[in-house]
């Protein structure tokens, strides 16, 4: 029976990795962690949370004695960190909860794994960064996971420091620790501050839909559940120290992505064709905007036999018709009702 912790579960990416590891791997015991800040929706991981082998505890990864303390009592066989502060643009104007978190947070939890784990036969630390720390490409060229770390924004600079103190905890304390970089995410359960799930909301309701600077910003897309399935492969059969990027061979300029977004969205609601594209409004850039991110996901290929499962454009209208069918969710998130889901019970709770 082993005890997996995985951190940030009720957020985006960590609910997909929980439901999957918690209806997939019966004979684990999965303690999710996750300090429900705005990002965080329980809502997300409604479906499992009568599960015999999961377990939600309320606590922030910064808090260093509670960390230590639920690492002593639980004595986890592995962690899958996946909380976080990620929004770049939040970031710029908050930095240094992206420090507390990202990297105090991050060695908290590395400290708490060396102390606890005396043996560490078995053990896992597994740290899931982004391709933004590698900064930014020119028009050519993929990242690679030899590519050098070259952050241009506080929310990169901060998860390319906790990528440098996991690998510098497996060299000195020799815990046993991989790492993956991955590219944007998309999927059910996005939080509406970011791009896709903010423009497919502001397309339902006909609102603006702003583009930075002239819209030509690359970016790789990366269906969810696809990384969701990658992260489980890299958990159980990933190369101690080694690292992974993940990516979804999905290059898309995000005006072009947008102009697929409004068509896909005015067919589905039966508006005119076009209609949507007269929402898109240019505004200022943000500062240290990276022009391209590209992912080389070669090696997690041919070492671990992962692919993306749907290509971006299946991707998205999978997506698309999770939002038009869960507008529900989507109002309770924006008009920020979620926050009271489950409030009075764990408002308190720590272990």
């Amino acid at each position: 029976m082993k005890k997996i912790l995985i951190t940030g579960g009720a957020g985006f990416i960590g609910s997909h990795v929980v439901r999957r590891f918690v209806t997939n791997y019966p004979d684990y015991t999965i303690f999710n962690l996750d300090a429900l800040t705005y990002a965080g929706n329980l809502e997300n991981i409604a479906d499992i949370e009568n599960f015999p082998n999961y377990h939600f505890i309320k606590g922030d990864i910064a808090d260093e004695l509670f960390i230590s303390e639920l690492f002593s009592e639980h004595n986890f066989d592995g962690v899958v960190h996946l909380a976080a502060e990620s929004h770049v643009d939040r970031s710029i104007t908050d930095p240094m909860a992206f420090v507390r978190t990202n990297i105090f947070g991050t060695v908290n939890l590395l400290n708490a794994a060396v102390k606890n784990w005396k043996d560490f036969e078995g053990k896992m630390f597994y740290h899931i960064s982004t391709d933004e720390v590698y900064g930014t490409l020119g028009t050519t060229g993929l990242f690679t996971e030899t590519t050098p770390y070259s952050p241009n924004s506080p929310y990169s600079a901060s998860k390319a420091s906790s990528d440098h103190f996991v690998r510098a905890y497996g060299e000195t304390y020799g815990l046993p620790i991989v790492i993956s970089n991955c590219s944007n995410n998309y999927g059910p359960f996005h939080f509406p501050e970011k791009l896709i799930p903010l423009f497919i909301n502001n397309i339902i309701n006909q609102k603006p839909l702003p583009v930075y600077g002239d819209g030509k910003y690359t970016r790789d897309w990366l269906y969810v559940e696809d990384h969701a399935r990658a992260i489980d492969l890299v958990f159980h059969k990933g190369e101690n120290r080694e690292t992974y990027n993940i990516g979804g061979f999905n290059e898309w300029q995000n005006i072009d992505l947008v102009k697929l977004l409004c068509k896909i969205l005015d067919q589905k609601l039966n508006r005119e064709e076009g209609s949507s594209e007269k929402l898109i409004t240019y505004v200022k850039d943000r500062p240290g905007h990276d022009l391209r991110y590209a992912i080389d996901a070669t090696k997690i290929n041919r070492e671990l036999g992962w692919e993306p499962s749907v290509t971006f454009e299946q991707g998205l209208e999978k997506t698309v018709d999770w939002y038009l069918e869960n507008t529900d969710w989507l109002e309770r998130v924006t008009s920020g009702e979620y926050q009271n889901y489950y409030s009075s019970q764990y408002r308190d709770s720590k272990i």
